[in-house]
């Protein structure tokens, strides 16, 4: 019997897309590490680790629609990518999320869907998200 493929997912609970990551996650099987970035944000050598494993800038991975994007004038281009991963370890609700990690790469999962690009194992059936958009069949096939 093999062992079940290791996923993790930074997860925000209060998410709708960061919930419906998480359901296509468990729709496969599999119970993921589920941390709690807003708890227990990642070190800088992880953030700069999911950034880059991702393929994303530090850019990317900044979520732009809270207050202290705003508050911080971050749309800016003079802060460099340290100040700005500087300000997401500070107030992580900068951090853009779902990340996940599996063993077939990093992904920043938004929409949900695009996490099942990187999961070790099929979907078990249907999935509807949240908003009612079917994006898995019920025979376990991708629709999106």
């Amino acid at each position: 019997m093999s062992a079940t493929p290791k996923v993790k997912i930074y997860h925000n609970p209060a998410c709708g897309t960061s919930r419906n990551t998480l359901a296509l996650i468990r729709n496969t099987g599999i119970e993921p590490i589920v941390i709690e970035y807003l708890v227990t944000p990642p070190s800088y050598d992880e953030l700069v680790k999911l950034i880059q494993d991702a393929h994303l800038t530090v850019r990317d991975a900044i979520r732009k629609n809270v207050d202290p994007f705003r508050d911080l004038e971050l749309e800016r281009n003079d802060w460099t990518d340290q100040q700005l991963l500087g300000f997401m370890l500070e107030y992580p609700i900068l951090i853009n999320r779902p990340f996940v990690i599996t063993d077939l790469g990093t992904r920043l999962s938004r929409p949900s869907e695009v996490v099942l690009d990187i999961l070790p194992l099929p979907q078990r059936g249907a999935f509807t998200k949240e908003d009612g958009e079917q994006v898995v069949g019920v025979h376990g096939e991708r629709l999106k």
